[in-house]
């Protein structure tokens, strides 16, 4: 399975039956995703506009709460999964898993953020004016 079969696999369950695109070796290298198809792709990360720089909705500070709101949803998401789970509801068992791993994935970059901002402003807070 390649990278891209396995984004149209996330993205889209009913094309598990499809024969695999062949890959475009001219490019950069064997793993390399032609454009026209990664195009083609429907978007993962709904986008959202951000508000100009002068308006109190697109600030660092609203952008930040919004992505740990965010990171909080996804985690309630796979502690509900889990429950409805274990209690024995209509839950599939991969979609649980999934609901986890995606919560997972999310609370590290949001700690991976972090981090960079933590060092980021240590270094600025180490600059001799």
């Amino acid at each position: 399975m390649n990278m891209l079969s396995a984004i149209r696999q996330y993205t889209s369950p009913g094309l598990e039956g499809l024969p695999l695109p062949k890959p475009d070796l001219k490019g950069a290298g064997a793993g390399a995703i032609p454009l026209q198809e990664l195009q083609e792709l429907p978007p993962v990360i709904p986008q959202t506009s951000v508000s100009g720089p002068g308006e109190a909705s697109g600030s660092f500070g609203n952008m930040l709460g919004h992505f740990v709101d965010e990171v909080n949803a996804k985690q309630a998401n796979a502690s509900a999964a889990m429950q409805g789970l274990i209690k024995g509801e209509n839950v599939s068992l991969h979609q649980a898993m999934i609901a986890m791993e995606e919560a997972s994935v999310s609370f590290q970059l949001m700690t991976e953020v972090r981090n960079k901002l933590l060092e980021s402003y240590q270094e600025l807070m180490r600059m001799q004016i």
